[in-house]
């Protein structure tokens, strides 16, 4: 049975309630208290931030504080030398003064060398596992040959998030609401909607004159979906129970991969992809007494929001109540074999992962960084049992299988500490429903909640530095959380910007049990006192953005920070969503600069640098959907017909696409330079 949802609502708002409703039912301690604790509650409210422990590491500032400390300092060299894109929306994209947008791949587009061209009006599921899909989300350019730092040929993996149907089909609108509960939604209309899921490998090649193309033919294009693609299960749930259906009586073959949002790139070069908010795609009616109903009940399944049940059985939780277990894991793809089937690593834990970044750590093992992206939930980390060999890929292959996951617990003396999910440790016990390590990774959620993990505002990508080793989270927002819900590391009220926090773990050792941390950005208007933006000396009227989202260093540990505002985006900052370059050392720390701005109702994905830093892929999610109303169309929501914008091809009858787009500079140099 459909979710009951207001006439009118869009996926992205049923995604954006279901984020809202804050499913977390622990007491465990709110990021903003610790925050509040640290820096003190009413400098932070106020927009103070700059205590001394932040300015003695090159601190946030105020407007005025930020002046004043620019003429006390010496003159600081600033990594970006751009000219700032400003703020706006319409419905185009725009980049800084010198740099070009080429779109590299759209949807629909062909991938494997039999896929047809196109057809907006004739749609086919055949014809969509063949084709480019739908939202890119993230991106990985993996160089080729396998080994090589290659910047002028490679593959391009792409994550495919989820579908917007209104904007996907003629005639149709939107179809979650209560007065049309799915009514339009046929079992070829669903094909075409698991189709576009998944993930997409293509072979990309820069040509002499500096630009990007697709080569169609490649022997390494293909598509991985939801309908039809074998996934394995590996690692300590593998094979439980609690992951058997009546399709799969071993409990360790997936059908596909669903909601895949942010990745990471691992060193023996296969990519890892999160699958995030898989409960929105079960319907049916939870039952109480299910021995699954206090697990899916943490997880929000079912969440209601696409009509996949009606047809495919493996959906609806009244039919097969462990298929939600068998999602929301962490997703390992080979790029280089085009033969080799996707393995979802159990050991990472289960929950919506917005990504998954590996780093090598100073003893060879490989720690695993990813956030869960829902409000008031966790950061976490997972550190192998084995040590990398880089001169064996072979070895490597399963490393993701034995290991320690952790999850992050921040005090408000800017210290930290990572908790061991380990079954028969701590609260992780039969007594608790923890019979095996596997029940602890189905659960994660609630063995972190017993954990005392501090509860976030939406952890969503989370990235190490290539040079420093310094972890930076993107904490979007979480509009919901309460003044007397604050703490050290999430320090507003109804925050609706977001911040970046900055996590140094100790001695360099990303398999150490502690860390420290500090904020680098609070996201929002600077000059809104009731707002409490925070940023580096310098920082113009352009450079402030809201809900820092996704984000990439490149290789000379250059930050860019890439934003989801969502449906709010008039609320939250009045601009579309972008990039942004901000630094991260020295006197300009916490300074950013607008680089790239995206057309109306866009998010901003994956943003990936090429080996040279001379080009940067980015996604471009959902062009014309998200908040479109707001956008001079008088109320009026975007349709297949009438979207509020047409981009990337502004042909009348040819709907928006998702794309990614490639950015190069005019001069064919290092971009920012």
């Amino acid at each position: 049975m459909p979710h009951q949802l207001p006439t009118g609502t869009t996926r992205a708002q049923a995604y954006e309630a279901s984020q809202d409703a804050g499913i977390n039912p622990s007491a465990n301690a709110q990021f903003d208290h610790i925050v509040a604790h640290r820096y003190g509650r009413r400098s932070v409210l106020q927009g103070l931030l700059a205590g001394s422990a932040l300015v003695a590491t090159g601190g946030l500032f105020t407007p005025a504080e930020a002046q004043a400390q620019s003429k006390a300092a010496m003159p600081a060299r600033h990594s970006f030398a751009f000219a700032e894109v400003s703020h706006g929306v319409d419905r185009t994209h725009h980049v800084a003064a010198g740099y070009s947008v080429d779109v590299l791949i759209r949807w629909g587009d062909p991938v494997t060398a039999d896929a047809p061209a196109f057809d907006p009006l004739r749609q086919n599921a055949q014809a969509q596992q063949k084709q480019f899909g739908y939202n890119n989300d993230y991106v990985a350019y993996m160089p080729l040959p396998l080994g090589s730092t290659n910047p002028a040929r490679g593959l391009l993996v792409v994550n495919h998030e989820y579908t917007n149907e209104e904007l996907m089909f003629p005639g149709l609108g939107r179809q979650e609401a209560k007065s049309v509960n799915f009514a339009g939604m046929t079992a070829e209309l669903v094909a075409i909607e698991m189709a576009a899921h998944g993930m997409s490998v293509v072979e990309i090649q820069k040509t002499p004159e500096g630009k990007w193309s697709v080569l169609s033919g490649s022997r390494y294009n293909r598509r991985i979906d939801a309908l039809e693609s074998r996934c394995i299960l590996t690692g300590p749930a593998a094979g439980h129970a609690r992951l058997k259906t009546r399709a799969d009586t071993a409990g360790r073959n997936a059908i596909g991969t669903i909601n895949n949002c942010a990745g990471g790139v691992t060193p023996w070069g296969t990519v890892l992809s999160g699958e995030e908010n898989f409960h929105g795609y079960f319907w049916g009616k939870l039952d109480e007494t299910s021995s699954e109903a206090r697990n899916h009940k943490r997880y929000g399944v079912p969440g209601n929001w696409y009509a996949w049940g009606k047809f495919h059985e493996r959906f609806d939780i009244a039919k097969e109540a462990n298929e939600a277990n068998r999602y929301g894991w962490i997703v390992e793809v080979d790029p280089y074999d085009p033969t080799s089937v996707p393995k979802k690593r159990t050991a990472l834990g289960r929950f919506k992962h917005e990504g998954a970044t590996p780093v090598v750590n100073q003893d060879g093992r490989v720690a695993v960084y990813s956030g869960d992206d829902e409000r008031f939930e966790y950061v976490y980390k997972f550190v192998t049992r084995d040590r990398f060999d880089p001169k064996n890929r072979a070895a490597n292959m399963d490393l993701l299988d034995h290991g320690t996951l952790y999850v992050a617990r921040y005090n408000a003396d800017g210290s930290g500490i990572w908790l061991p999910l380990v079954q028969g440790q701590g609260p992780l016990t039969p007594a608790n429903g923890f019979n095996s390590q596997a029940d602890v990774l189905i659960e994660a959620r609630r063995a972190a909640d017993l954990l005392g993990a501090t509860k976030m505002d939406r952890p969503e990508e989370i990235e190490v530095n290539p040079v420093s080793g310094k972890v930076y989270a993107m904490l979007t927002n979480n509009s919901r959380r309460k003044a007397d819900q604050l703490d050290a590391a999430n320090s507003r009220a109804a925050n609706e910007w977001g911040q970046i926090v900055e996590m140094v773990p100790e001695n360099g050792d990303h398999a150490a049990l502690r860390f420290t941390w500090n904020l680098l950005i609070q996201a929002g208007d600077p000059l809104n006192p009731a707002v409490g933006g925070k940023y580096g000396p310098e920082t113009s009227s352009n450079g402030w953005f809201a809900c820092p989202d996704n984000a990439a260093f490149d290789s000379q540990g250059r930050f860019w920070v890439g934003t989801d505002q969502g449906e709010a985006w008039k609320k939250a900052s009045g601009t579309a969503d972008g990039i942004w370059a901000v630094e991260t050392e020295g006197p300009q720390r916490g300074r950013s600069k607008m680089f790239y701005r995206n057309p109306v109702g866009a998010e901003i994905c994956g943003p990936c640098f090429t080996p040279d830093d001379k080009g940067l892929f980015v996604s471009v999610q959902h062009p014309a959907a998200d908040g479109a109303e707001a956008f001079t169309r008088n109320g009026k929501v975007s349709t297949f017909e009438d979207p509020a914008t047409r981009w990337p091809d502004f042909k009348d009858g040819m709907p928006p696409r998702p794309s990614v787009i490639v950015i190069t500079k005019q001069d064919g140099g290092v971009l920012g330079s």
